[in-house]
């Protein structure tokens, strides 16, 4: 017999992983940081430091108060109305009681694709999106399992995490291009021999590599997201084989290309499964954990 696992257990280990790897970003911009300080002079870095952070957090920040805006305009959803989708307004009424919730705003967009999302800063700006396509597809049972995903995410808060992941790797990306730039046009300590040779080689090299690094790691905390907000879900409804049944149906259907275009890829993470590609096996480069793994865990729950 299969060992059974506690949706209990697979939330608190998934969200010490996902704190890990946000340390781990947090590392790297210490390291790069550190050798830009020791290559340049102090002060000149302090100024990139300044820059960087005005850049990344002015744009993450506004990203962040206008996300539920910019993700439903850019779907061109529709708020939903308690005659054409009263099964779906119902399914969000019953989650955001099973949370403790407020309801989010509920929208459809059209796609005959089974997908959802949800955005906002906060529980109190929520939005739950799906597509036509699940509301045509799924069952009750399904359609509250992809609904109480989707306020797992708005419970534990990931805009919000990943905005602080989002800031960290921009951050990080534009020290490391101001840094790489600026050594076109200044000295900095490179005259201190061979050890000052080396240490410069390390920054260039690491400069290169902290950014692409810290991403890997960003996506990978975007699959342990999925992963809790699977377990929270299972939280909520007390029913596995309703999420389980639904990611099921999403592996099996076919999606056009012409529907795969609808979405921005920007917004793929937001999604509860990528709209452009469900991947078998797990990648360093998906936003999402596979989908078979997902079912698997699901289906010992």
């Amino acid at each position: 017999m299969a060992e059974r696992i506690s949706f209990e257990d697979q939330i608190s280990r998934n969200k010490i992983k996902s704190v890990f790897l946000m340390v781990l970003i947090i590392i790297f911009f210490i390291v790069l940081g550190y050798i830009i300080a020791l290559i340049l002079d102090p002060s000149y870095f302090f100024i990139i430091m300044i820059i960087a952070i005005i850049f990344s957090m002015s744009y993450t920040i506004f990203s962040y108060y206008n996300s539920d805006k910019i993700a439903l305009s850019s779907v061109k959803a529709r708020l939903a109305n308690s005659s054409e989708h009263s099964q779906f307004m119902h399914s969000v009424e019953n989650m955001a009681i099973a949370s403790g919730l407020e309801a989010p705003k509920a929208y459809v967009m059209d796609s005959e694709q089974i997908n959802a999302f949800a955005s906002g800063r906060d529980p109190k700006h929520a939005v739950i999106c799906v597509t036509t396509g699940a509301l045509k597809k799924l069952s009750k049972q399904e359609l509250e399992g992809v609904i109480a995903h989707e306020m797992a995410h708005v419970a534990n808060f990931d805009i919000r995490f990943m905005t602080l992941t989002a800031v960290l790797i921009g951050i990080i990306s534009i020290l490391a291009e101001i840094f790489l730039r600026s050594l076109w046009f200044s000295s900095g300590n490179r005259d201190r021999g061979k050890g000052g040779a080396i240490l410069l080689i390390l920054g260039v090299l690491f400069a290169i590599l902290a950014p692409i690094a810290a991403n890997l790691v960003s996506l990978a905390i975007s699959r342990k997201r999925e992963f809790t907000a699977d377990a929270t879900g299972v939280k909520f409804t007390r029913y596995p084989p309703g999420l389980a049944s639904a990611l099921k149906k999403i592996k099996s259907e076919h999606v056009s290309e012409q529907d795969k275009h609808r979405y921005a890829k920007a917004l793929a993470p937001l999604f509860i499964s990528n709209p452009y590609k469900k991947l078998k096996a797990s990648s360093f480069f998906s936003t999402h954990p596979s989908i078979d793994q997902r079912i698997a865990i699901l289906e010992k729950m």
